[in-house]
């Protein structure tokens, strides 16, 4: 969309008036971090963001990308931006000075990340993926290893990727085949095939470096037979220069339904030099240091896709004249502007509802990101990455899921000019919809929702956040309206512990329980969870119009906001609930052949 703008005044708002980036900051030890240069920080990037990637956001989209031979050409003007964004500094923004960053947390360096995807989906998915591989070896690189990739990583002269799956396997990657011969100088000789990698082959960069998942040859079936590798396009030499080509071939892009500027790859390695990273056959607990900030940042596609989408329909919405309103008529004009519609505005709510609350909650993960590794107080960590845990899943699945309705509102304000491609909203919408999918689907995040997180915690992870909205219920000075919402959000918490051993105590009985509740409950938690952040900035909104504000517009709109989300989005909770509690049995009862057609 050729008019985005970054959302920085709600930025501010979140970090400095919600959650008091200031004092977060200043309690580790980055008191150079100030709201001035977190302001003039965003404010580049939001230019960067609005002035170079918006404008190209289409025609990407329309040319797509190309492949001939094995080398992948990006749309006009995508390789120029990337060195704009090289050039400005922003790949190293969060990462080590030792190795070439520039030591910021990363709650800012995440937060721009938002401006970037609302701008150009596709684009930002390549500086995306080499966060994340950075973040891999730093955690889990020798010494040898991150002088060799991590400082043309972080400067961005070179990007990275994930290689997980392949084609028989999905998400299954107990399944994977991909196989590790040892080499006697230590390296490892990796054979197989990897599908679906995102940014895979282009032409940004010198090199890209694969996070490879591969077997051993005495390795355990499973999971538990899965080790992790580094594997560049080019080899390197010890002193990080580039030496010849590896045998690392892109085989093919996909043809996809969107993100077509964003090259979805076919990767063969065909015996390719790599290194193993982390301990043998223990790849996948690598990986997911990869794949846990891939997690949030999927998330945040999906409230950046909400908060396009809001800003073209409002466009569009105060433009747009059909019909009078019967009680808002604007002048003798034949029509009224859209907006005065009450359909209308219940899209616009909606749109606006799930981009700002999501935001909320992804700034509060952000915040707890920069605790869990740079607090030196072991019981803050321990908090933080409890908080994370339960969280992360939420953000990815609830986000995204809620960036499909969002993004389809966006196609029904404009009702037949949204089909029309010019206008942008259809591309929205499909570029959109992959990020439900990619970095495990909503039922995989649900599964580890409520299996792995929740009813694997014994629950420990659900009262430790359930504890800390009571908490902050009890504070709230509440008039009629906060009262209210506060007592629906206390027995919705009620609601939420009460489903949980319900599903804990049927799964027990049969685990096809776990299954059939788990999306469910993961909705439900997502609405009840931005309930409470919506109650947070309502409270923060009245007590800035009772002090006093020229902002009046702004803060009234959150309270209104808040008011609509507890009238008609949070009692969504309650269908969600009902599933729960009908069980499995009205989906497993149905024979197989039953479903049938003919």
């Amino acid at each position: 969309m050729e008019n985005y703008r970054s959302p920085q005044r709600d930025a501010a708002f979140v970090a400095y008036e919600l959650f008091d980036f200031q004092s977060h900051y200043e309690a580790l030890d980055l008191e150079d971090v100030s709201p001035d240069l977190v302001k003039a920080i965003h404010a580049e990037a939001a230019k960067f963001a609005d002035n170079v990637l918006a404008p190209i956001n289409q025609s990407g989209d329309q040319e797509g990308c190309h492949w001939n031979d094995g080398e992948v050409t990006t749309p006009e003007g995508f390789k120029e931006a990337y060195k704009q964004y090289v050039e400005g500094g922003w790949p190293s923004m969060s990462h080590p000075p030792e190795w070439g960053g520039q030591g910021l947390p990363y709650s800012l360096a995440t937060s721009i990340a938002e401006f970037f995807s609302g701008a150009n989906h596709s684009w930002a998915m390549y500086p995306g993926l080499s966060q994340g591989c950075i973040s891999t070896i730093l955690a889990h690189g020798t010494d040898a290893l991150k002088q060799k990739f991590l400082p043309k990583l972080i400067e961005g002269q070179w990007t990275g990727t994930m290689c997980l799956t392949e084609a028989h396997c999905g998400s299954d990657l107990g399944m994977l085949r991909c196989k590790a011969e040892p080499n006697d100088d230590g390296s490892y000789t990796l054979t197989g095939t990897k599908i679906f990698i995102s940014a895979g082959e282009h032409d940004f960069a010198d090199n890209i470096v694969h996070i490879v998942l591969a077997r051993l040859p005495d390795a355990p079936a499973g999971t538990k037979g899965i080790s992790l590798f580094i594997v560049p396009k080019f080899n390197v030499s010890d002193d990080g220069e580039l030496a010849d080509r590896n045998q690392v071939e892109c085989g093919s892009i996909e043809h996809k339904m969107g993100i077509k500027a964003s090259a979805t790859c076919v990767i063969n390695f065909d015996g390719a030099k790599g290194f193993l990273i982390g301990e043998p056959n223990r790849g996948l607990n690598g990986m997911f240091t990869f794949m846990n900030i891939a997690r949030i940042g999927t998330g945040l596609e999906g409230m950046a896709a909400s908060e396009a989408a809001l800003q073209g329909s409002l466009r569009y919405a105060k433009d747009r004249t059909q019909f009078r309103s019967p009680t808002q008529r604007q002048g003798e004009r034949s029509a009224d502007p859209i907006i005065v519609h009450p359909d209308v505005r219940r899209m616009l709510l909606t749109q606006k509802a799930f981009a700002e609350g999501s935001r909320a909650l992804a700034y509060y993960c952000m915040q707890q990101v920069d605790i869990s590794q740079r607090s030196k107080d072991s019981e803050s960590v321990q908090l933080a990455e409890a908080r994370l845990a339960l969280l992360t899943p939420i953000v990815k699945a609830f986000f995204t899921e809620t960036a499909q309705e969002a993004t389809s509102y966006g196609i029904q304000v404009y009702g037949g000019h949204g089909y029309i491609s010019e206008w942008g909203m259809e591309q929205l919408a499909r570029d959109t919809r992959i990020s439900s999918l990619y970095e495990g689907t909503t039922g995989i995040q649900s599964l580890d929702l409520l299996g792995r997180k929740v009813l694997g915690s014994k629950g420990e992870l659900l009262a430790v956040f359930l504890k800390e909205i009571s908490a902050f219920c009890d504070t709230v000075d509440a008039d009629e309206q906060t009262g209210l919402w506060c007592k629906q959000l206390g027995q919705a918490m009620q609601q939420w512990q009460k489903l949980t051993a319900t599903v804990g105590k049927a799964a027990g009985a049969n685990p096809d329980e776990l299954g059939a509740a788990s999306v469910d409950y993961l909705m439900f938690s997502g609405y009840v969870t931005l309930a409470y952040y919506w109650l947070k900035m309502a409270t923060v909104a009245k007590q800035k119009l009772a002090e006093g504000t020229s902002e009046t517009d702004f803060y009234q709109g959150k309270v209104a906001t808040a008011q609509f989300y507890f009238a008609r989005l949070l009692p969504r909770a309650q269908s969600h609930a009902a599933a729960i509690e009908a069980g499995a049995a009205s989906l497993m009862d149905i024979g197989e052949d039953m479903f049938k057609a003919d």
